[in-house]
């Protein structure tokens, strides 16, 4: 037997921004965390811009593989279309940003480069992607529960 429960538009909206939201906050924290490093960093700690930024990279990079697990298989298609491009961008990037870096930062002005070319090719994609899901019609979604025993 099953019990039907309802996700409400409201959550699904929330849903389908769930990752592209979370994935601007952590980019853009760790771009002002660099920046605040490099301000604040003696000329004998070099690394320390470095080591403040990483940190929310690293941290939404292995949440972001839960969040995305969590949506994945929701029930209003929308909402996986919504995660599957925020998965496909975000891992996109960080995965030609963890073979290329190196390179970038030596050969185009540093670090700073590095997380500036992140910051401009995810956030505005990501953010327009909050507002087209925000703007659309959503509606409530009746889902049957199966109950064991």
């Amino acid at each position: 037997m099953s019990s039907p429960r309802t996700l409400t538009a409201a959550s699904c909206r929330r849903q389908a921004r769930l990752f592209n939201l979370l994935a601007i906050g952590s980019t853009l924290l760790s771009f002002c965390l660099f920046v605040l490093g490099e301000s604040i960093a003696p000329a004998k700690m070099p690394f320390l811009p470095f080591a403040m930024a990483l940190p929310p990279i690293m941290l939404w990079l292995a949440a972001s593989i839960f969040v995305y697990a969590m949506i994945a298989h929701h029930p209003d298609l929308r909402v996986r279309h919504y995660n599957k491009w925020a998965g496909y961008r975000y891992y996109a990037l960080v995965g030609f940003l963890t073979i290329f870096s190196n390179d970038i930062a030596q050969q185009l002005g540093g670090w700073v480069t590095v997380l500036g070319i992140a910051v401009v090719a995810l956030v505005p994609w990501a953010a327009w992607d909050v507002i087209k899901a925000g703007r659309e019609d959503w509606v409530d979604v009746e889902v049957g529960v199966e109950q064991h025993g």
